[in-house]
């Protein structure tokens, strides 16, 4: 696909897709530098809510619905081993959660920053999500993450001083799939909570880039992996790869307008009921964690899958290590091993770019994927009802 001419992809339906997943090496360099550009903010309105909480943890709440709430679920086991846990408490939280029962996954009592995730900006969920939690939270101040300067959440809380609103404006896809949004909304929020130096995290930025352009460059590999006869594909993860498994499969799912059936689960958790989804025409694909404890778990279930025979084929993504599947695998050689905060950026390529060759296999279209238009882009025909606190 990276090779072929502007008019071909266009023919195939698949130009502005291509181009929004080869650009994010880019994007996240850029995105480092929009951290940088708005530290002083970030530090001030961190500051604040220390300052509102009095003492007590500050819920980080992780918000957005769809490929935005997994940005907090990919995010968020990371930073619980680098962030500051002493001052912040990291939760992931979908929006269609809070929304629809506020009760149940928020509490009036604990001093929160609401982060909110969104491409767009306007799906009526990331609205009400705000407007919910300000009026049950006590104590709140509200982080938008999102890509869109012109998107109601930006817009609409300009004027509130309890808001700070970070902009990513070229990640902003004009595709139907979230892309480069979804990978530069989840190096900005890793960046503004992870604890580690600037310097360390830039020369990361800069390593996970090189991997992101080893991906176009190795795109045939990826292509053989879609070779045979499969209608299925499951992803699984361990630690944050458990929310990048779940942004993965859906990739899938969006793009081939459900002709191929997808499943996720954690390495650990598939074997309690989701394996049974595998069969011989099963696609698995296990995304490796660096951390030598954690990887252990990912290579057991890789090696057992495998063994069982019964899939069509068992791929590990994965860097080079002590320990590494040595079966079918797409491996990153040579490079220093990668925090897993970091390390997602160049594996979800690896799965969007899964996604768009599939997209084409089976006859669909990647930039609009939904034939009969009843999947859109923003959200439509969603109802919110009346909320009182």
């Amino acid at each position: 696909m990276f090779e072929k001419t502007e008019q071909e992809l266009t023919e195939l339906g698949a130009q502005i897709t291509t181009a929004e997943i080869k650009q994010q090496p880019e994007l996240w360099r850029d995105t480092f530098n929009i951290y940088q550009s708005n530290k002083d903010a970030i530090e001030q309105f961190l500051a604040e809510a220390r300052e509102m909480a009095n003492g007590q943890r500050v819920s980080v709440v992780f918000t957005g619905a769809g490929t935005s709430d997994y940005v907090g679920d990919t995010c968020a086991p990371y930073l619980r081993h680098v962030g500051n846990t002493d001052v912040f408490d990291f939760k992931p939280i979908a929006t269609t959660d809070i929304v629809s029962d506020p009760a149940g996954f928020l509490r009036a009592e604990d001093p929160t920053i609401l982060v909110s995730f969104a491409r767009s900006g306007n799906s009526p969920e990331s609205l009400a999500a705000v407007e919910i939690a300000g009026k049950f939270v006590k104590n709140i101040k509200f982080l938008n993450i999102t890509c869109a300067p012109e998107g109601k959440l930006a817009v609409e809380s300009a004027d509130d001083p309890r808001a700070l609103t970070l902009l990513i404006p070229r990640a902003n896809d004009k595709g139907f799939a979230m892309t480069g949004s979804y990978s530069c909304m989840t190096l900005l929020s890793t960046l503004i909570f992870d604890v580690s130096s600037d310097e360390r995290k830039k020369a990361w930025i800069e390593q996970a880039a090189l991997m992101g352009e080893e991906v176009v460059s190795r795109e045939a590999e990826i292509a053989d992996f879609l070779s045979g006869d499969f209608n299925r594909v499951t992803y699984l993860g361990s630690g944050s790869f458990v929310g990048l498994a779940q942004e993965a499969q859906l990739k899938i799912l969006e793009l081939a307008h459900g002709l191929v059936a997808t499943s996720w689960d954690s390495c650990m958790g598939y074997r309690h009921g989701p394996k049974s989804f595998v069969d011989d025409k099963t696609l698995v694909f296990v995304f490796m964690n660096n951390d030598e404890y954690t990887r252990q778990y990912d290579l057991d279930i890789l090696n057992e899958i495998d063994g069982d025979g019964i899939a069509a084929k068992t791929i590990a993504v994965q860097q080079d290590g002590a320990t590494s599947f040595e079966h079918t695998a797409f491996t990153f050689a040579g490079r220093d091993a990668l925090p897993e905060g970091y390390l997602a950026l160049p594996f979800v390529m690896v799965a969007q770019v899964i996604s768009l060759l599939n997209s084409v296999r089976v006859g669909n279209t990647p930039d609009t994927p939904s034939p009969s238009g009843t999947v859109n882009r923003v959200v439509k025909g969603v109802t919110i009802h009346p909320f009182e606190a």
